[in-house]
């Protein structure tokens, strides 16, 4: 029975050393991201403003009601939403599409792994480059369509930059963010192996049966936390889209910089105020999805307890490539 306080005391020690090794890095994310914000909400009710007129008429939350009828930021906030969602779903559903057909090979699962991380340490701006020269309308392939005779001019591809649609964006944030979740979706499906799978397939459920009561399960709650992830940084993100992203409407971060940059400096509070107002939706996005993948977890935890399976590893079902690989060694690229 002395066995149990002692080895809860050994986890508190645990977590205790594992907050004091994060604290000095928490520290300087604490102090810039936490002044960064501190300092916009103070500008955005005027304190602390460039112009001279705000400090005399004290705190205002004028910059606040004056975005609430700002159709501009309406529409706006629609397109970032769009933009986000959409980028997330096809994320997901691709990745974690290119992570159970990985998983299922025998040979060549390290080279397919190395070549669906490679672009992953590529920057969102080399990225967004490249698709402004493939897609745009005088990108390559606006020009071969014009050389083969399937456009008579590069003008006529469709616009998929710039557009009101956001597609170049789109596209861009797809390209970077499936390798992300299909990594999480391989370390995932590694780290339990196939036992689950193998029993199911055993009692005879089909492959759609064994997808959606087995292998989904499993996948949820770091799929969902990465998801969460790409969403946040698609809804937050400035410089894909001030480089695909057409004059109007532009999605908020782009605003944000436009009101910013603005010569009447009235319109910095409305700025600050806008970038206020992101942060508040991105936190609470993260900690929605903290909760959700939480739940997630503890539901497991649970399901597999009445199940009798303390574990989750690879057993009788583990495979091996062609390399002598066991599965449960996804290499991820550092």
């Amino acid at each position: 029975m002395t066995a149990i306080p002692a080895l809860r005391s050994r986890l508190r020690d645990e977590r205790v050393r594992t907050w004091l090794s994060l604290a000095p890095a928490l520290t300087v994310v604490a102090v810039l991201f936490g002044g960064a914000v501190v300092l916009a909400g103070l500008r955005s009710i005027g304190l602390l403003s460039p112009v001279a007129g705000d400090l005399a008429t004290g705190p205002s939350l004028e910059a606040y009601r004056s975005l609430a009828g700002d159709p501009e930021l309406q529409r706006a906030a629609l397109l970032t939403l769009h933009v986000a969602a959409t980028s997330t779903v096809l994320s997901v559903v691709l990745g974690v599409a290119a992570a159970l057909t990985v998983h299922r090979l025998v040979r060549g699962r390290r080279l397919a792994i190395t070549l669906l991380q490679l672009n992953l340490p590529i920057p969102h701006v080399i990225g967004a480059v490249a698709i402004l020269a493939l897609l745009g309308q005088s990108g390559l392939f606006a020009r071969v369509g014009a050389r083969t005779g399937l456009l008579d001019a590069p003008a006529d591809f469709p616009a998929l930059v710039f557009d009101p649609w956001a597609i170049g964006i789109i596209a861009q944030y797809v390209w970077k963010e499936v390798p992300f979740i299909a990594i999480v979706a391989l370390a995932i499906l590694a780290a339990r192996g196939d036992r689950l799978d193998d029993a199911a397939r055993t009692l005879g459920a089909t492959g759609w049966q064994r997808l959606r009561h087995v292998t989904l399960p499993l996948l949820l709650p770091g799929v969902l936390s990465a998801a969460i992830i790409v969403f946040a940084f698609s809804f937050g993100t400035f410089e894909v889209p001030l480089l695909l992203g057409s004059s109007f409407p532009a999605v908020l971060p782009v605003l944000a910089y436009r009101r910013y940059t603005d010569l009447d400096l009235a319109a910095r509070p409305e700025a600050m105020a806008l970038s206020v107002l992101m942060t508040v939706i991105v936190v609470a996005l993260v900690l929605l999805g903290a909760w959700l993948a939480r739940r997630a977890v503890r539901a497991d935890r649970a399901d597999r307890a009445g199940r009798g399976d303390p574990g989750g590893r690879g057993g009788r079902g583990a495979r091996t490539d062609q390399d002598g690989d066991r599965p449960d060694r996804t290499e991820v690229a550092p």
